[in-house]
């Protein structure tokens, strides 16, 4: 049935991709290697009361203390918080004591930020021990855990020895031309083979070593298989992926859990609502996810969106530009509809003319920008009384922050509109009550 589906579309050729016949000759060899190498980065919430204390401790500590640019500082500042520095310090000293350097620090804390807020005694310095005890070099150490720092979040043991060894493995293929002679120490036919294999495939069709590591270290089968990887692997090429994005990783894993007949039916599904064959895989190469839905979710995403006012030709349209309206959960899509809608006067059509405003934080975007908009309109100072959605919503911080806080005169009223950008978080619970109201 997917042939069935793909039947009339231009398929994409596997030679589209340098690298592409060198993978598939690897598969054939037996020397190329798969897994999915994902991580759980867990973000650390700040409370209410605290936050705007530890979020500004955090950007300056993060400044001062690893050289980051203050941009950089404030997106990690998001994920971590903290509002004295002893514990931060403590991870930082004993990097430096393992030899790790300032810049491979700055470059670790970049990627995996909740190092800083781990306990350096407890957690942490076991681990670096551990390796070190099964004879990583400190070069090696500093090497490895520099290229994929969430290995430190692993258990201590097997995992986490397992899990360095697959790293050194795809380090030294990136040193290396002859890739199948990285893989003849492992057992034929065991899962690390596999892994190893397939990662090995994705490298030389162009996937990114940081997607090659986040599915390394993923506890998910879709890089671990044979045959069904090379069959999803196909498939992803077919539809048209590019190999260098996430999209690319993220389609074949959904592909790898989907057998021809569960396509079948999610499409079918679709077109239930009134989308067409080549709409769905439009929406699919922008949002893979949409096939792990269920079939009852997908049929019931038009109810949702007409009982909040929405027309059937307005859902259409806005699954199509954004797919992942069909994700989202009711009693979300209507707190942030009536938001956008009650609370700030934007016509229902302006929602559905850029759907994406719906896929944005209220805490951490919306509901701080349209906090900004409401003090200007109340002082007077925007010259007509709303402005579009899309300039409010969807520009860049730096963008929004040029056109309605940096550009006043009085610098009393910036430093408010600074504030209240960077430390208004308010809950979906509170923002709804506020609705209700």
């Amino acid at each position: 049935m997917y042939s069935l589906i793909l039947h009339g579309r231009k398929l994409v050729q596997l030679q589209k991709w340098r690298h592409l016949r060198v993978s598939v000759n690897l598969f054939q060899n037996g020397s190329a290697f798969s897994n999915t190498f994902s991580s759980s980065a867990i973000a650390a919430d700040v409370s209410s009361r605290d936050g705007r204390k530890g979020h500004n401790f955090t950007v300056s500590y993060l400044v001062d203390s690893l050289g980051l640019a203050t941009k950089v500082a404030e997106s990690i500042s998001m994920k971590v918080s903290f509002d004295n520095k002893g514990n931060p310090d403590s991870v930082l000293s004993l990097l430096r004591s393992h030899g790790f350097t300032d810049s491979q620090i700055s470059n670790i804390i970049r990627t995996y930020p909740r190092l800083l807020i781990l306990d350096a005694e407890k957690s942490l310095a076991p681990k670096l021990q551990f390796l070190q005890s099964i004879g990583a070099s400190s070069s090696e150490l500093t090497e490895t855990v520099s290229a994929v720092p969430k290995i430190l979040g692993k258990r201590e043991g097997k995992s986490l020895s397992r899990y360095y060894d697959f790293v050194k493995v795809i380090i030294e293929a990136d040193k290396s031309s002859k890739l199948e002679k990285l893989c003849h120490s492992l057992p034929e036919g065991s899962k690390q083979e596999n892994k190893i294999r397939n990662l090995l495939v994705l490298r030389e069709m162009g996937v990114p070593q940081r997607l090659l590591f986040s599915l390394l270290i993923s506890d998910a089968g879709d890089v671990c298989g044979k045959e069904k990887f090379k069959e999803s692997l196909k498939k992803a090429v077919e539809i048209g992926f590019d190999p260098t994005t996430a999209t690319f990783v993220k389609a074949l894993n959904v592909l790898y859990g989907l057998s021809d007949k569960g396509i079948e039916n999610k499409f079918n599904a679709c077109k239930r609502l009134g989308l067409a064959v080549d709409d769905v895989w439009a929406m699919f190469k922008k949002w893979p996810n949409i096939l792990t839905k269920s079939e009852k979710k997908i049929e019931n995403s038009v109810e949702t969106f007409l009982g909040l006012g929405f027309s059937r030709e307005e859902f259409l349209m806005m699954v199509k530009r954004f797919p992942q309206c069909i994700g989202y959960s009711t009693e979300l899509m209507k707190t942030k509809t009536e938001f956008l809608v009650t609370e700030m006067n934007w016509p229902l059509k302006a929602v559905a003319s850029i759907p994406q405003v719906l896929g944005y934080s209220l805490e951490k975007r919306t509901v701080p920008r349209c906090n900004v908009i409401k003090v200007l309109i109340s002082k007077g100072l925007l010259e007509s009384e709303l402005p579009p959605i899309s300039s409010v919503l969807t520009s860049t911080s730096e963008v929004f922050l040029y056109m309605y806080v940096r550009k006043h005169d009085d610098k009393q009223l910036v430093a408010e509109l600074m504030a209240i950008f960077t430390g208004d978080r308010v809950s979906l619970t509170d923002q709804k009550t506020r609705l209700e109201q």
